[in-house]
Order: C-alpha cells, then sequence, then structure tokens
C-alpha cells in the first residue's frame, strides 16, 4: 500500500470519479467505489483510509445511510459532495456523521482546499502525544485519541473528537463560535458556519452528556460560543 495519504472517492457516476481520482492521484492514494456497500466492504478491509469523498444520490444505500454505517468501521473524515444543497440536506449529512459539505459544481481549488484541511485536522489530532485530562465522568487521553464517559468508550467523528479537544485546551474560557469553527473546519467562518457548529456540538453533547438538553460538559454562552469548566 502507498505511504500517501488515502483517499477513498464514493459515487455512482464514473465521470465525476474519474475526474476526482485525476485531480487527487498526484498528492494522494486514490480508491473508488460506485456504492455504498462496496465502500462498506472496502473499508472494512482497509481502516488505514485517510479520508472519504461520499456522493449523496447513490442507488441502493444512500449517501446519508453509507455514512452512518462507515462510522462503525472508522473515524476517518468525510466529505459529501452531491448536487443538493439545501440547508437540511447539510443537517442530515452533518448528522449521520459526515465531517464536510460540498455542493457541485464544485471548484477544483475548493475542493482541493477541504481535502487538504481535513486531512491535515485528522493527521494533527491523531498525532497527538499528551496527557489524560477528565471533566466529571468523561476522560479524554489525547495521546490514545480516546474518550471515556462513566468508564465506557465513546465513539466519536474525528471532528466531533477535534471540537471536544479544542474546547478542553480552551477550558475555563469562552470558545466563540466563529473561533471553533475557523480553528476545526481551518476555513474562515461564514453567515451559515454557526448551524455547521451548532449541529456538531449536539451531536457530541448526545454522546458525552448524561442529559444532552441540559449539559453540563459543554456550556452554551449565549451569544457568544462555548465553554468547558
Amino acid at each position: 500500500m502507498s505511504t500517501l495519504p488515502h483517499i477513498l472517492i464514493v459515487d455512482d457516476d464514473a465521470d465525476i470519479r474519474n475526474v476526482l481520482e485525476i485531480l487527487l492521484k498526484n498528492k494522494y492514494f486514490v480508491a473508488e467505489a460506485s456504492d455504498g456497500n462496496s465502500a462498506i466492504e472496502y473499508l472494512s478491509v482497509h481502516p488505514e483510509t485517510d479520508l472519504i469523498i461520499l456522493d449523496v444520490m447513490m442507488p441502493g444505500l444512500s449517501g446519508f445511510e453509507t455514512c452512518s454505517r462507515l462510522r462503525e468501521l472508522s473515524h476517518a473524515p468525510i466529505l459529501f459532495l452531491t448536487a443538493k444543497s439545501a440547508e437540511a440536506d447539510r443537517l442530515s449529512a452533518y448528522g449521520s456523521g459526515g465531517d464536510d459539505f460540498l455542493s457541485k459544481p464544485f471548484s477544483h481549488q475548493e475542493l482541493l482546499a477541504k481535502v487538504n484541511s481535513l486531512l491535515r485536522r485528522y493527521r494533527e489530532y491523531r498525532g497527538k502525544n499528551e496527557a489524560a485530562v477528565s471533566v466529571g465522568d468523561l476522560e479524554v487521553d489525547f495521546s490514545a485519541h480516546s474518550v471515556k464517559c462513566q468508564g465506557s468508550h465513546v465513539s466519536l467523528t474525528d471532528t466531533e473528537y477535534a471540537i471536544l479537544e479544542h474546547l478542553l485546551k480552551r477550558r475555563g474560557h469562552t470558545v466563540t463560535t466563529a473561533e471553533l469553527y475557523e480553528a476545526v473546519w481551518g476555513e474562515k467562518f461564514l453567515s451559515g458556519s454557526g448551524n455547521t457548529v451548532m449541529v456538531h456540538v449536539l451531536n457530541l453533547r448526545r454522546k458525552i452528556e448524561e442529559k444532552p438538553s441540559s449539559p453540563k460538559i459543554i456550556r452554551t454562552v449565549w451569544g457568544k460560543g462555548y465553554q468547558i469548566d
């Protein structure tokens, strides 16, 4: 297997797969799957995959269904690539475990920028070598990229883990929504970015809070952002 970062493209359109393969092959090892079941089978054999680019509208399993299944196998970032651009579709993408969203037609520069950002963040957080910290019943081991709640392992997506770690690194301070977005996604904060952060924080709370509707670990500082005390 190549030592280059490993990207899996999942799209039923062979032309799209070919375009993406041409754009990415000089810097990355690129594999392809034409449907959700093939992607799941591939990832089960190649857990070292670093990034998944996933279409939404596919025969058989939809992209959202595929994403949920892939999350059972890997924490690697998932970039949705789709012709659907409505806010509800973005929320569905994030709710199923996706990390970012790019609408067709897309510019080659924007695609490459998102791929680079997701891979850089994934490798950075995966390679952390620092001490563990505890907040109540929550334990986070930075060196092992491991999260436990009440002694039980909690499975987080790469984005959820990055949010949690960033808030822990700024423990006791309010982190603005804009700061959190730019630190985790590596992109400039825009008007719609706040909803992206909100959905991911909500998903994170569902996994680590005893009562997500009344969070005790990740507090919302209304009008500003989030804080872990």
